[in-house]
Order: C-alpha cells, then sequence, then structure tokens
C-alpha cells in the first residue's frame, strides 16, 4: 500500500500518478489536496507521515511545486526518509543506498511521464542493507547527538 498527497502545486501530477496507479492495479490512499485549489504543503506531509508510521501505508508519496517543502517537512519527522528525486538513478540509489520510504517529487517541474519513470525505480529498488545499514544507523546516532539525545 502506497499513501500519497500533493499540495496545488503537485495536485495535477497527483492525479495523473493516481490514475497510473490505478490502472496497473496498485493500491493507493489519497490523503490529498483534491482539489487545485490553495493548501498549505505541511498539513498534508503531515497526513503522509502519520500513515506510513501508523502502517496505513509502508511507502509514500509527496508532491508539490519543485518536491522541496515536502521534502524538507517530511525529513523532520522521526523515522521518514523523504528523498527529493528528478531522475530514476537518483530514485533507485534513495532506495537501494538510503532506505528511503518517501519519494518527493516536484509536480511543476516533472512531466507525468517522467514522474513515472522515477516512481517505477523506486518502487522496483530494494535497501540493499550491509554498509548501507551500518551508514544509516550511523547517521541516525550523529543525529541524535547533535538533537541533544533526540533523533
Amino acid at each position: 500500500m502506497i499513501i500519497i498527497g500533493a499540495d496545488h502545486g503537485g495536485f495535477a501530477l497527483k492525479e495523473g500518478i493516481c490514475g497510473y496507479l490505478k490502472g496497473k492495479g496498485t493500491g493507493y490512499e489519497d490523503v490529498g489536496a483534491h482539489t487545485p485549489d490553495d493548501v498549505d504543503y505541511q498539513d498534508i506531509a503531515y497526513e503522509v507521515c502519520k500513515g506510513i508510521l501508523e502502517g496505513r501505508a509502508e511507502k509514500g508519496i509527496l508532491l508539490c511545486g519543485t518536491g522541496m517543502g515536502m521534502s524538507m517537512m517530511a525529513n523532520g519527522v522521526r523515522g521518514i526518509r523523504a528523498a527529493l528525486c528528478a531522475s530514476s538513478f537518483t530514485a533507485r540509489l534513495s532506495r537501494t543506498h538510503n532506505d528511503s520510504n518517501v519519494l518527493v517529487m516536484g509536480g511543476r517541474t516533472l512531466a507525468l511521464e517522467f514522474a513515472v519513470d522515477i516512481l517505477e525505480a523506486w518502487l522496483g529498488a530494494e535497501f540493499l542493507g550491509g554498509k548501507y545499514a551500518r551508514r544509516a544507523e550511523a547517521a541516525a546516532r550523529l543525529v541524535e547527538g547533535l538533537n541533544g539525545g533526540k533523533p
């Protein structure tokens, strides 16, 4: 199951991706926006992150105009590893090397065709573990130290 959300800047791309997922028979939950009207990106990012942390979905997709706002918001949530991707190469590596659980893309920077290629690369890749797991654990410890013991 995938949970997906977008603000007004990513609305059109979200609609296209939802259509693509539906056509493939991939289960998803759309948490909005449900119209192209102005909406605050942080509220949508919150719903996607919450859905993953509650176990309603294993992976999430966030879309806004550039992807930057959604990415910054999502990466502030403990347990979320959001990757802003603009190519299938970076999407694949975000999964294999960094175990990303949220894919972020820009609705004003990517055509649906390219976004689908990125999504397919991301969905088709698995975390490699090994040295990458060790690095991820070390990064979590360092962040915890910088945050005064709070990851």
